[in-house]
């Protein structure tokens, strides 16, 4: 469990300093971009929050949904920029922007084309990207997972 959890994938030096500025800048646009305004403007939309149509996820309240879409935003993303459980967070977050491009946003073009369009797939798609690769990758040898799980083999690859 401890090596599904923590192992950080390379320890390559050149590859940890690639994703680690991956990490920490997609991370933290998630982050402050999303995730903070979410949770500062809790109570203004807890009653407006979309629920997606899909079984088991439309059991939700609109309050559960947005508490779900905070802490993967949010906590998530704070995760993923300390390197902490990195795999996992980055599933949850990819599992999100996979609601948010497919059932949220199903409706909606996939691209923006401005002036007309701002409200497109695009973005979630953008989010999603990155949090395949890091659970691919893992975190890398700059992350808290690589302080936690120390290999008793060093990987070749």
């Amino acid at each position: 469990m401890k090596k599904f959890l923590f192992d950080c994938g390379t320890r390559d030096v050149t590859a940890s300093t690639g994703i680690l500025v991956l990490r920490v800048l997609v991370a933290s646009m998630m982050l402050f971009g999303h995730g903070l305004p979410k949770l500062r403007g809790y109570s203004a939309s807890r009653d407006l929050f979309p629920v997606p149509d899909f079984f088991p996820l439309s059991l939700m309240s609109p309050q559960v949904s947005l508490i779900a879409t905070i802490a993967a935003e949010f906590g998530a993303a704070l995760l993923i920029i300390l390197g902490l459980a990195t795999r996992p967070a980055a599933f949850l977050l990819g599992f999100t922007m996979v609601v948010a491009v497919f059932e949220i946003k199903q409706g909606a073009p996939w691209f923006v084309s401005p002036p007309a369009v701002y409200d497109a797939k695009e973005l979630g798609l953008m989010y999603l990207i990155p949090m395949i690769a890091l659970i691919l990758s893992g975190a890398g040898l700059f992350s808290l997972d690589s302080l936690l799980y120390k290999e008793s083999k060093r990987r070749r690859w």
